[in-house]
C-alpha cells in the first residue's frame, strides 16, 4: 500500500539494502567497536567539523531520550514547542527516562519557536520549588514541515547562550532540511551551537536507525546513558552501514530532492481547487491543508493520510522518496471528481 500518511510508511532506498547485504558478509566486533561504526564517526566528524561522542539508536524516541538524558539532571526541565515530537508523540518516555519536566511553549504561525518566547520562559532560577530550566529542544524541520533558517538558528543560539540553556535538535528529517536549505551539516551545527543532535536515518531512506551526536565537551558519560536507554545494539554496525550508504556521494540528497519535488508538485495540485486551503508554508515533504469535511474519507481511500486537527478538518499529507507522479495524478483526479 502506498500512501501520503507518513514517510515512515516507505521502505528503504536500494543503496541502503545493498549496504546491509555487504555488511552481512563477515563477522565484526559487537557493540559499536567495529570498523564500520568507526568509519561513520570519522566521516561525520569531517562533515560537522567537530568532535563528538557518537551513539547509534534503534528509533527516534530512543535517540531523543538518550540525547536529552545526557544534558539534564532529574530536577531540571526542558523547553520545547507545544507541537514537539518529544511532547506530543513520544508518550511519557522523555519525562520518565530523563526524570525531567517538559515545558511546552507556544509556536508562531510558521510552527517555530521565537527567541522572545524562549526568553520569557526562563524563570525562577534557583527556586527549589520549580523545575530548573536547563535545555531547549527544537525540531528541524518543525512538526509543521517548516524550516529554521541559519539566521534563525543563530538567533536561537544567542538566546540560549544568554540564558545558559543547552540546545538539543531533533533532526529526524534533518537530511531533508539540509537539502531544502541548500546547506551542509556543518552549517547547522555551527549556526546553532547544538549540544546534542538526534540525526534521523529512518525517514531518509534507512530500514531503521538513528544517530546521537553529543557535542557538549562537558558530557563524559554518554556511553553509560546509551546502555541505560536500551538503545545499544550488539550489531550496531548494521545501523552504521546504512548511514554510510546515505552519506556516500550525498545519496541522501538525491532522494531528498525527489521528495521535495514531489511535494511541491502535490502542493501545486492542491492550489488548483478553491475548496482546499494550504495552511502552512510548504518547505520540506509535509503539506498541511484544510479539505471540506465530506472530501476527507474518499480522499483517504484513494491515498491514505491522517487528519491533523479534527476540529477544523486540517490534514497532513506526507510525501516519501518513492511517491510517484502517477500517485499524485491519481489524487488530482479524485480531487477533481469531488469538486464537481
Amino acid at each position: 500500500m502506498k500512501s501520503l500518511a507518513s514517510d515512515n510508511y516507505a521502505g528503504a532506498v536500494p543503496e541502503v539494502m545493498h549496504a546491509l547485504q555487504r555488511e552481512n558478509e563477515a563477522h565484526a566486533t559487537a557493540y559499536g567497536n567495529d570498523t564500520t561504526t568507526a568509519h561513520l564517526k570519522q566521516l561525520l566528524q569531517s562533515l560537522t567539523n567537530r568532535q563528538f561522542h557518537l551513539h547509534l539508536a534503534f528509533n527516534g524516541t530512543g535517540a531523543n531520550v538518550l540525547a536529552l538524558s545526557t544534558l539534564v539532571k532529574p530536577y531540571q526541565a526542558i523547553l520545547c514547542a507545544e507541537t514537539a515530537h518529544i511532547y506530543v508523540d513520544e508518550s511519557t518516555a522523555p519525562e520518565t527516562l530523563s526524570g525531567c519536566r517538559l515545558i511546552p511553549l507556544p509556536i508562531n504561525d510558521a510552527g517555530k519557536l521565537d527567541p522572545a518566547t524562549i526568553r520569557r520562559a526562563v524563570k525562577r532560577r534557583g527556586d527549589l520549588h520549580h523545575p530548573q530550566i536547563t535545555v531547549l529542544s527544537i525540531t528541524q524541520p518543525t512538526e509543521y514541515g517548516t524550516l529554521y533558517t541559519l539566521a534563525e538558528l543563530q538567533a536561537i543560539r544567542q538566546v540560549a547562550k544568554e540564558n545558559d540553556l543547552l540546545l538539543h535538535i531533533d533532526g529526524s528529517r534533518l537530511f531533508t532540511a539540509l537539502t531544502a536549505l541548500g546547506c551542509e551539516l556543518k552549517d547547522i551545527v555551527e549556526a546553532s551551537g547544538v549540544d546534542a543532535l538526534s540525526l534521523g536515518g529512518t525517514k531518509s531512506g534507512m530500514l531503521y536507525g538513528e544517530a546521537v551526536l553529543i557535542f557538549n565537551e562537558a558530557v563524559h558519560d554518554s556511553a553509560f546513558y546509551h546502555k541505560r536507554s536500551m538503545q545499544l545494539a550488539s550489531k550496531s554496525r548494521f545501523i552504521a552501514a546504512q548511514f554510510l550508504a546515505l552519506l556516500h556521494e550525498n545519496t541522501y540528497k538525491k532522494y531528498a530532492e525527489i521528495v521535495l519535488q514531489r511535494t511541491q508538485r502535490l502542493a501545486e495540485v492542491l492550489k488548483k481547487y478553491p475548496s482546499v486551503t494550504i495552511t502552512k508554508p510548504v518547505e520540506v515533504n509535509a503539506i498541511f491543508a484544510k479539505f471540506p469535511a465530506d472530501w476527507i474519507r474518499p480522499l483517504q481511500e484513494t491515498l491514505l493520510f491522517y487528519v491533523w486537527d479534527e476540529s477544523n478538518h486540517e490534514v497532513r499529507l506526507m510525501c516519501s522518496f518513492d511517491t510517484s507522479e502517477e500517485e499524485i495524478d491519481l489524487f488530482d483526479r479524485k480531487l477533481a471528481e469531488l469538486s464537481r
